[in-house]
């Protein structure tokens, strides 16, 4: 009875340590007698007991990590980084898990061999471009860190799925300068936009200006015609006026002289009425008088003359 209980556990127990549980996301890697033997799958899966035993199980789910570290670039400007690294196992086939399993001796030198990776491609890349051009670069950096990086990953059994760069920043010193450079680059836009305000604004004034005089000018020169369009009608009725009371006083046997003389009497007239200052010189004299009269009779005769050749016309 007693032997045969014996034989139940052990058997038991060896049963039981036939069966080895997988978490999903997770694969498990065996030896036997430290040689890789196979690879078990998420789930309920046996094993030879006591010989085959679980070596390392691997997560084929994605991993995450951050670091930080400092770079120069070629003007010799330290730029300090902070960033994150998304990454995982490259696939699940048997050689991709055995070089997981197996070109490590654990993950802690797994983890700085890769960030000293990461590293290294961020340097050499940044140590070709200026202080000036490194933060417009981000998504050239993460490019090319993955494009240095895919191959020997993929060797290890892992591929690097993205690179943020969070942070990039500058020592305190170039940051300064850096914002002194922007200042006075700010500066400079703002008088250039000023002086081409102000340049547009005279040119604007200026051509306001000569449309104003050239509006002038027209105006004047209408105005003048019109004047003189005026006066030569006032001429031509003046001289119709006096060419009808001439002969009407012709008609009548009077003297037409009696005309110019009442016209150099309200020539007199409208001089004391309309003038503007205190005192008005005229010669009032007799030979004065026979002098305006001839020059007025004078005056007469050529518009009568002017008369006859417009009729005639």
């Amino acid at each position: 009875m007693g032997p045969t209980i014996v034989l139940l556990s052990i058997l038991l127990l060896l049963l039981l340590l036939s069966f080895v549980t997988v978490q999903q996301g997770t694969v498990a890697i065996t030896t036997i007698f430290g040689k890789f033997r196979r690879i078990l799958r998420p789930g309920l899966n046996f094993r030879i007991p006591l010989i085959e035993r679980v070596f390392k199980k691997i997560s084929v789910q994605n991993r995450s990590a951050e670091l930080g570290f400092q770079a120069v670039t070629v003007d010799q400007a330290n730029v300090n980084f902070t960033a994150m690294l998304l990454y995982s196992v490259f696939n699940s086939d048997e050689e991709t898990v055995k070089n997981v399993a197996f070109k490590f001796v654990d993950d802690r030198n797994f983890m700085q061999a890769l960030v000293r990776s990461v590293e290294g491609s961020v340097r050499a890349y940044v140590a070709t471009k200026k202080q000036a051009e490194v933060l417009i670069l981000r998504r050239d950096i993460v490019e090319a860190v993955k494009d240095q990086l895919d191959k020997t990953l993929e060797e290890w059994g892992y591929h690097l799925i993205d690179l943020q760069l969070n942070d990039i920043t500058f020592d305190e010193e170039v940051m300064r300068s850096m914002a002194k450079v922007v200042a006075s680059n700010n500066l400079k836009a703002a008088a250039e936009n000023e002086g081409q305000a102000l340049l547009i604004t005279k040119t604007k004034a200026a051509e306001a200006e000569g449309n104003a005089i050239k509006i002038s000018a027209q105006a004047e020169k209408e105005a003048s015609q019109l004047k003189g369009q005026g006066i030569a009608l006032f001429r031509e009725e003046v001289a119709r006026g006096m060419a009808s009371a001439a002969k009407e006083m012709h008609d009548a046997n009077l003297d037409s002289s009696l005309i110019l003389f009442s016209m150099w009497t309200e020539a007199v007239k409208n001089f004391a009425q309309e003038g503007k200052g205190n005192v008005i010189f005229l010669d009032g004299s007799v030979e004065g008088m026979q002098k305006t009269m001839r020059e007025m009779m004078a005056i007469n005769a050529m518009d009568t003359d002017i008369q006859k050749s417009s009729n005639k016309k």
